[in-house]
């Protein structure tokens, strides 16, 4: 059943893609800003696909060795496939100090249960940096929905990981461009936490604004630090009854000083309803996991924490020549928006994707067979499009989902919160001077990969780098300056190092089959 479900899903999507490609292709060749936008690099668009949920060695641990089983798609790496930090280093696949060892994930057990992410269960996962106390604090088994989702592994779940037989693109992906073996979660904790450090840098200046927001604050403050889930305050179709705001300065307020076009894209934002102004987001769709999926998560969407850049009543833009510039959607938008904008020959300088709930990777509500159709056809489009020549496009994730990882991250941001255990209770070191606690980090090891013309091949990066680096490159590339206060930008490693922009070698076009992540066809 597993296998006709893709199968169905991925000739949709090779049909989209016929249609986007071809769209694109014969596009009106009509000037778009981004293009004559001055630039430090050749890069004049970048497009961040940013997913749910994923450790590095939740999909990393054997890269690039596949067990290659009957029945799935088989993966053979390049001879010369440089080394990966992952658990084939150091007898840890068998030899683990964790109390379940490591385990393959067959591609039949795609859905999983969600793990624990949250601050403190990951840093108390950590130990002190001894990394063997993940199934006792992120482990999370039995059911979801009544569905048995651990097979017969309960909190050791958490160990699984999977290969080149399932994350199959991810693997081709890695063989033709630029994966980073050292890139991390710039803090501890779940999704909130990761989208605000993706455009921010820092989680800093929250404010409780109702329900039990506060508890999701480092201390329990009503302002302070966000470590945990809330809602944004500034969204019609926040969920839950507890929100909170942030104040100070994101990515998007960088690029509106500098006039530069730029775009959230998230699958479900197009409101269903509108009652007196105040929209509904109830859109819904069913991938693997057994019951429909509300496809708009609210608090995965950083932007509308913030009042200056949220688009509270999820307007449409006023017309769809407007997407990338700042009207009534305040650039805002439904995901089928980036196929417009691509497709019409106005692909901003800077795109935010994020995929609706069944396809964006979060164990619980999709899976890595839902994500890879996803993926594949927006990389798809964009290859076969008139924007692959000078385009960036960033896969990474917000945070773990507390599945097992062997890397100590650096810890870069000290913190002395009542909510930290890293190094014993209450400790993640000790608040520097005029810093804010709460932040302690880097957080969890997660896979990045750099897919451009300009990446380098077959090519592993182990410089440390987070997920502020995104906001460092842009800002670097655009020549905006820092976002200033307690923003890792300002620290944060580069992203320079995954591309070749002198030698004149460029990475080809890869089109992969989306259900199966096979590569269909590699042209120049």
């Amino acid at each position: 059943m597993i296998r006709e479900h893709h199968r169905q899903f991925g000739l949709l999507a090779v049909a989209a893609l016929l249609v986007f490609g071809s769209a694109s292709l014969v596009a009106a060749q009509e000037k778009n800003g981004a293009d004559q936008v001055q630039t430090a690099t050749p890069i004049k668009h970048i497009v961040v696909l940013f997913q749910e949920n994923v450790s590095f060695d939740h999909y990393f641990a054997t890269y690039p060795y596949a067990t290659n089983p009957g029945g799935e798609p088989a993966f053979k790496a390049m001879d010369d496939t440089p080394r990966v930090n992952n658990l084939l280093s150091g007898g840890l696949l068998d030899q683990n100090p964790n109390s379940s060892q490591p385990f393959r994930l067959d591609r039949s057990q795609a859905w999983t249960c969600d793990q624990n992410h949250d601050y403190t269960p990951e840093q108390l996962a950590f130990d002190h940096g001894l990394m063997d106390q993940f199934p006792q604090n992120t482990g999370t088994g039995g059911t979801d929905d009544g569905v048995e989702c651990d097979y017969g592994h309960g909190t050791g779940l958490v160990m699984g990981y999977y290969d080149g037989n399932t994350v199959t693109a991810w693997w081709n992906y890695a063989q033709h461009y630029a994966l980073s073996d050292n890139f991390y979660g710039t803090m501890f904790g779940p999704s909130s936490v990761g989208a605000l450090n993706l455009i921010a840098g820092t989680t800093s200046n929250a404010v409780a604004v109702s329900g039990t927001a506060s508890s999701s604050i480092a201390n329990g403050a009503s302002m302070g630090v966000l470590i945990g889930d809330v809602d944004p305050a500034f969204d019609d179709c926040s969920t839950s009854k507890s929100h909170a705001s942030v104040t100070g300065t994101n990515i998007g307020n960088l690029l509106n000083d500098k006039n530069l076009t730029w775009g959230w894209f998230q699958g479900g934002f197009a409101p269903t309803s509108v009652t007196g102004g105040i929209a509904s987001c109830a859109s819904t769709s069913t991938g693997l996991p057994p019951v429909p999926v509300t496809d708009y998560v609210s608090h995965h969407n950083p932007f509308d924490y913030f009042a200056d850049t949220a688009n509270q009543h999820h307007l449409a833009p006023s017309d769809d020549s407007k997407i990338g510039e700042t009207d009534q959607a305040n650039h805002e938008y439904d995901v089928s928006l980036f196929f417009t904008a691509l497709n019409e020959g106005r692909l901003p300088s800077v795109s935010f994707i994020k995929a609706k709930a069944v396809q964006n990777g979060h164990p619980g509500n999709s899976d890595p067979l839902d994500e890879q159709i996803w993926l594949t056809t927006v990389i798809n489009a964009i290859a076969s499009s008139q924007y692959w020549k000078d385009t960036a496009i960033i896969i990474t994730y917000d945070d773990s989902d507390g599945w097992y990882d062997h890397q100590m991250d650096t810890v870069v941001n000290q913190s002395n919160s009542s909510d930290d255990e890293l190094a014993g209770p209450g400790s993640c070191g000790v608040t520097p001077p005029g810093g804010n606690s709460g932040r302690c980090g880097y957080g969890p090891r997660l896979p990045l990969i750099v897919i451009s013309p300009y990446s380098r091949q077959n090519y592993v990066d182990s410089r440390m780098t987070d997920q502020s680096s995104v906001i460092r490159f842009i800002e670097d590339n655009w020549g905006l300056g820092r976002i200033g206060g307690d923003s890792n930008d300002a620290k944060a490693g580069s992203l320079f190092g995954f591309f070749d922009f002198k030698s004149g070698n460029r990475a080809p076009r890869l089109i992969l089959d989306p259900s199966t992540g096979r590569v269909l066809q590699q042209m120049p």
